[in-house]
């Protein structure tokens, strides 16, 4: 396989982690509000925008220690291509 394949298979399999992570996160907050909260509390809107907030912001937190540890364990730099790419800068002409 190619180092630009290997970047793409990686990306979306960081995506699909992401994404789990994030599922799994705002169930977990789910169940706590469930667990804590009256049902008939006029908080329980605020509770669970805050719980969606929460799981998206532990999500990607955890996503990058994840894809870091990963990275160094498995020494990925060598193994992909860079995802962006500097183009060079042509020359400005100059005013007389």
């Amino acid at each position: 396989m190619s180092k630009k394949s290997n970047t793409v298979w990686f990306m979306v399999l960081a995506t699909v982690l992401n994404l789990v992570l994030m599922l799994i996160l705002f169930f977990i907050c789910f169940l706590l509000i469930s667990s804590y909260v009256d049902p008939n509390s006029s908080l329980v809107p605020l509770w669970l925008s805050l719980s969606f907030i929460v799981s998206i912001g532990g999500s990607f937190w955890l996503y990058s220690v994840i894809v870091k540890a990963i990275s160094k364990k498995f020494n990925l730099e060598d193994k992909m291509a860079p995802l962006f790419t500097r183009r060079p800068r042509k020359p400005r002409p100059e005013k007389e």
